[in-house]
């Protein structure tokens, strides 16, 4: 499987191409299962067009278009000149969700493993600490262990960990639909 095939549409949403490279070759090396299992195992967290199978593909495919759109937006152009680290986040924001290898449920602290699996990865360092700095916060104020209070990743504080929060959290909303067609 070429797995950056799936995602040929949305890394053209990013200009640099040594970002888009990078990019490439860490969704070269996220585990298999990432692109056919469902975004959500109980389907208590996510629409309809993210269950079943590939619907982990397709709920970070409309987090990536709902950022795109979001630029368009007079409020967030500040942030389009970091708009390619934005986007290849969201492309790898939850590449490791159950885990380096796959189990029955997402993990918890899944945006620590995606963002050390995107330290460890980079070769260019620089690059990989910007994306994985705005995977390892995208579940923002989800940053606790499951069923308690015990924090396991550190929340949102800039604009664009905020941004990156914001539209996975939109992709993951069961009152809104996303249109793949267009």
């Amino acid at each position: 499987m070429n797995k950056k095939d799936n995602f040929t549409r949305e890394l053209m949403f990013i200009t640099n191409q040594e970002i888009r490279n990078i990019t490439e070759e860490l969704i070269e090396q996220l585990p298999d299962y990432f692109f056919n299992v469902p975004a959500s195992s109980t389907g208590k967290y996510h629409p309809n067009y993210a269950l079943g199978e590939g619907g982990l593909l397709r709920h970070t495919k409309a987090a990536v278009h709902i950022a795109n759109e979001l630029f368009s937006l007079e409020m967030f152009k500040p942030l389009l000149d970091q708009k390619d680290f934005i986007i290849a986040a969201l492309i790898l924001h939850d590449g490791l969700k159950h885990g380096r290898t796959l189990g029955v449920y997402a993990v918890a602290d899944h945006p620590v493993l995606a963002s050390d699996f995107i330290k460890e990865t980079c070769k260019n360092k620089e690059i990989g600490g910007k994306i994985a700095d705005l995977v390892l916060t995208h579940m923002g104020q989800w940053n606790t262990e499951w069923n308690s209070v015990k924090e396991i990743m550190p929340k949102p504080s800039t604009k664009a960990q905020n941004f990156v929060h914001l539209c996975d959290y939109l992709a993951s909303r069961k009152c809104l639909e996303f249109n793949f067609s267009i």
